[in-house]
Formats: C-alpha cells, sequence, structure tokens
C-alpha cells in the first residue's frame, strides 16, 4: 500500500513538472527592444527623480551683461597667455590698477616678483599670482 501511495505521489509529481515552460527575458526599455508603451511610464519616473532644474540653465541676463562677461573672460584670458609665454612681455606689463565690471586687476612690483591680483567685488575673492 505504501509502496503505491509513493508510486502515486511521484507520478503526481511528475506530471506537474510537464506543464513548465521556459522562462525568456524581455527588457522594459523600449530603447533596448522592450514595449513601446512603457516610455511614458519611464519617462514621468525619470522626471520624478531628476534633481536639476532647467530654469537655472536660461538665466534672464541682458546683453550688457554677457558683453562684460565676454570682455571679463577675454582679459583674464589674455593675462594668462601672457603667464604662460616665456616671453617678454611680462616684464613690459605696467604697474597699476585696472577696474573691469566687478573684477579689479591690480599689478605690483615687489622684492619677489610682480604680483598679479586679481580681486572680485561680488564675492571678495582674491587670486594673487607671483612671478
Amino acid at each position: 500500500m505504501r509502496t503505491t501511495a509513493y508510486t502515486i505521489i511521484a507520478f503526481a509529481f511528475a506530471s506537474v513538472a510537464g506543464y513548465a515552460q521556459q522562462l525568456v527575458y524581455t527588457p522594459v526599455n523600449p530603447n533596448f527592444g522592450g514595449n513601446p508603451m512603457n516610455y511614458s511610464g519611464l519617462l514621468a519616473s525619470a522626471n520624478a527623480q531628476n534633481k536639476f532644474d532647467d530654469n537655472d540653465r536660461f538665466s534672464n541676463s541682458s546683453l550688457l551683461d554677457n558683453f562684460s562677461e565676454t570682455v571679463k573672460r577675454q582679459i583674464l584670458s589674455q593675462l594668462s597667455r601672457r603667464l604662460f609665454d616665456d616671453s617678454e612681455e611680462l616684464n613690459d606689463m605696467e604697474s597699476g590698477t585696472l577696474e573691469i565690471g566687478g573684477l579689479i586687476i591690480s599689478i605690483d612690483e615687489t622684492r619677489n616678483g610682480t604680483v598679479i591680483r586679481i580681486i572680485d567685488n561680488e564675492t571678495g575673492e582674491v587670486t594673487e599670482i607671483i612671478l
């Protein structure tokens, strides 16, 4: 009796295994072959997790502010180009102070050499370059 019960149980488990099927991976992201209907849900999830604000990228600065920033960048670029060129132009720089927008650039001759100080009026940040 026990052997028939064990046999019936074994056949019952064997028949259940016959209904199994192979698992197939299907990607979720439509870019990698997933269902295109998932696109809006994935986009909404990504936007909900986005910590960056697009409004910061577009500033409401005027053309005059943009021009002033461009002039500052060009003057600092020329100054840095002179610093790294091994030319005599650095020795020809006159001592004095130049104020451009929010920047004050002062060039002084000291015993240690030429000191170039760049002061940002808006933040109070001071950069000193000793040559």
